[in-house]
Parts: C-alpha cells; structure tokens; sequence
C-alpha cells in the first residue's frame, strides 16, 4: 500500500478517536456510567495522541494504523458488555 492510504488511514484514526472521546464526553454529562465511559475513553486518547504526534511530525507508521483498527474494532464489538461489567465490579465493591 502507499504512503498516501497510511497518512490517510492515520488521520481517520485521529478522527475518530476525536470522535469516540467527544461522544463519551456528552454520554457522561447525560448521566451515563462515569468510570466504564471514562475506560473507554483512554485507548482512544493514547491512539489519538499518537496519531497526532504522527501526524505533526509527518512520520507515519503501519503498526498504529494496525493496532488502532484492531483497537476500534475490538472496543466497539465488546463495549456494551464491558461497561455492564465494569459497572456491576463496581457495584459490588459498594
């Protein structure tokens, strides 16, 4: 594949990470689970601050774009489960 499609695929994953982290933010202040939205939170924040360094340095690496499509997939197949159990962890600490 060419350099264009991976600056392209990184800057998608910027996006969505942007994305994702806006959308949890407004589901939160809706009254939504705070720590599982929170968790949910953070792999997008690391994938988009990555992101973003690659991008301001120009420096481009198929190991993020890899990891941040497996990290979207795997988060988004398994997000409703995770926020029931991490909130009934919680729950049960109570």
């Amino acid at each position: 594949m060419s350099q264009r499609n991976l600056v392209i695929l990184t800057k998608i994953i910027l996006i969505y990470s942007i994305f994702f982290i806006f959308m949890k933010a407004v589901v939160i202040f809706g009254g939504a689970w705070l720590v599982p939205n929170l968790l949910l939170m953070l792999p997008f924040l690391i994938l988009g601050t990555i992101a973003g360094i690659q991008i301001k340095r120009e420096k481009y690496s198929w190991w993020l774009v890899g990891i941040g499509a497996a990290a979207i997939i795997i988060i988004r197949v398994n997000e409703t489960a995770f926020s029931v159990w991490v909130q009934q962890q919680l729950m049960n600490q109570a």
